[in-house]
């Protein structure tokens, strides 16, 4: 487990900041594996007695193994049993995951205002917003009140193959808001696998990545 590790080497190295992420949806948590990752990092931090201020912690909210729940309701009551898995008072980061697959009104209207009374009571000290569609970020940044998100996790927009992110960049420093650039490979399509059977890049795309690495290998 990653996340073991990470609690690990804090442990040995208690004066290093940790980055950790335990979120209910990634590979190693509650879309592939339930709440096992929130559930074992925490009990890592407890066993290794990490301090509290020598990591930071981000988790997410909205998909899961189950599927989406934006609802006000919900991501209040998630973020509540995820701080119990971990063990923890408060997470640093909470992020708002992939919301494109949702009616990005609700996560105007509903979904960022009841993030922001979390981080009011000190449950979570950053909002953030994550997808895939640069656009999503324009559209949930400029409908919601200034400082309502503190941060927006990017992925695939910066790397060999994509660097449209540098182009949002001067809006999102205009917003305040921090950037978090994630899956420079991908999500599989640069890597000698190739990308997995549901890769959003265009089938011509994919046998093009796949006919490029095979002519590595060969040549």
């Amino acid at each position: 487990m990653g996340g073991w590790a990470r609690a690990r080497d804090a442990a040995a190295n208690p004066t290093g900041v940790q980055n950790n992420n335990s979120a209910p949806r990634e590979s190693n948590s509650a879309y592939n594996g339930g709440t096992v990752s929130e559930s074992v990092l925490g009990d890592c931090l407890r066993f290794a007695a990490v301090p509290r201020d020598t990591f930071v912690l981000a988790t997410k909210c909205g998909r899961y193994k189950e599927g989406f729940d934006f609802s006000a309701d919900h991501v209040t009551r998630i973020v509540d049993e995820s701080l119990a898995r971990l063990g923890l008072d408060y997470v640093d980061i909470l992020h708002c995951h992939d919301i494109e697959f949702t009616n990005l009104d609700q996560i105007v209207n509903e979904t960022i205002p009841a993030l922001q009374n979390i981080k009011e009571s000190g449950k979570a000290w950053f909002i953030g917003i994550t997808g895939l569609p640069l656009s999503i970020f324009t559209y949930v940044l400029d409908r919601v009140p200034p400082g309502s998100v503190d941060l927006v996790l990017s992925y695939c927009h910066y790397g060999i193959n994509d660097t449209a992110l540098l182009d949002s960049l001067p809006y999102l420093k205009s917003k305040g808001v921090g950037v978090i650039t994630a899956s420079p490979l991908a999500m599989g399509l640069l890597t000698d696998n190739g990308p997995p059977e549901w890769h959003p890049a265009p089938e011509q795309l994919k046998v093009f990545a796949f006919i490029s690495k095979w002519e590595e290998l060969c040549f």
